[in-house]
């Protein structure tokens, strides 16, 4: 069976090629985090939406006309990674480029869902092409099967947002944690994340050119891949120490929520998350940000909050913070 979409974008065909094949233009509208290798025989993993990971290889790529690759979801028995076939067209037309996609390989009930998926990420890639991006997506918010890494993807794509808005001037504002300006938080998260995906025997490298968004980003996918494929067994070493690994992970969530709000709350933005993915993360917050982890300095003391105050409220509140 076939899924067949097309859709007129009213850019140019190089501008719509970079909207579905780059990572930065395709966490705009598809993905919470990409890794492409835009190749014939090159791999792709994009992270779609939280514990959905599509992944598999190139196998045409003709820049600004045409790309081809396989298609599945890790951890699926239906439908594995590479083993159907997305065939992407583009053809400039008055008004912009016409962007046609076949999706092949498919039963007939895979070709039911993945109609639905295509419908509502085209949506989206028809406005990523007028406004830029299409901000937060709905289907990323609330992970259906929550857990410590689909924790860690939905708080990262509430943490891109939040970067993604930054311009130069916002870099050297201070921030609630007083210690650091926006750009020091940028670089601390990204010293953070190449530590914690070590911690995972992954190995984090970022182009330190990049944009807040990009870096982080960047770190980000690794660090995720790196835990992904390790797992939440056993222990992780942290400097001279141990630590049960599914506790060290927990830190993944805090980071990026707990930082998405110091950011926001510097730059004058808002921090979409919900509710839901807020309470759990309390929850991480409560196993790692202990009394004693408050004795040792590396937390200030929680700041008292209204019995009523809302979830992410409470959590920045814990985490030792306040509002101006």
């Amino acid at each position: 069976m076939t899924a067949e979409k097309t859709t007129l974008l009213p850019v140019s065909p190089d501008e719509a090629f970079a909207l579905v094949t780059e990572p930065e233009r395709l966490r705009r509208w598809q993905t919470v985090s990409a890794r492409v290798d835009l190749r014939a025989g090159g791999d792709y993993r994009w992270t779609v939406v939280p514990g959905h990971v599509a992944s598999g290889s190139f196998r045409e790529v003709v820049p600004g006309r045409r790309v081809v690759f396989g298609w599945g979801w890790e951890g699926s028995d239906d439908l594995a990674p590479d083993t159907s076939t997305v065939t992407l067209t583009l053809e400039p037309t008055e008004g912009g480029t016409l962007v046609r996609l076949v999706h092949e390989g498919l039963t007939a009930e895979q070709e039911v869902s993945h109609l639905e998926g295509w419908d509502h990420f085209f949506d989206r890639l028809e406005h990523a092409a007028v406004t830029g991006d299409a901000g937060p997506d709905e289907w990323a918010a609330a992970p259906a099967q929550l857990d410590k890494l689909t924790s860690a993807d939905a708080t990262l794509a509430v943490c891109q947002h939040v970067l993604r808005g930054l311009t130069e001037a916002d870099l050297d504002t201070p921030t609630p944690c007083s210690e650091f300006t926006v750009r020091q938080f940028v670089d601390h998260l990204v010293d953070s994340l190449t530590g914690l995906g070590a911690m995972a025997g992954g190995t984090v490298e970022v182009d330190a050119t990049g944009t807040p968004e990009v870096r982080v980003a960047d770190a980000a996918q690794q660090a995720l891949e790196a835990w992904n494929r390790r797992g939440l067994e056993g222990s992780v070493t942290v400097g001279p120490n141990e630590m049960p690994a599914d506790l060290a992970a927990n830190i993944l969530s805090l980071e990026f929520l707990i930082h998405a709000w110091d950011v926001a709350e510097a730059t004058g933005q808002k921090v979409v998350v919900s509710e839901q993915v807020t309470e759990y993360v309390l929850q991480l917050a409560e196993q790692v940000i202990t009394p004693q982890a408050r004795e040792g300095g590396a937390f200030a003391p929680a700041v008292e909050v209204a019995p009523d105050a809302h979830v992410l409220e409470r959590l920045i509140a814990y985490s030792g913070r306040t509002s101006a």
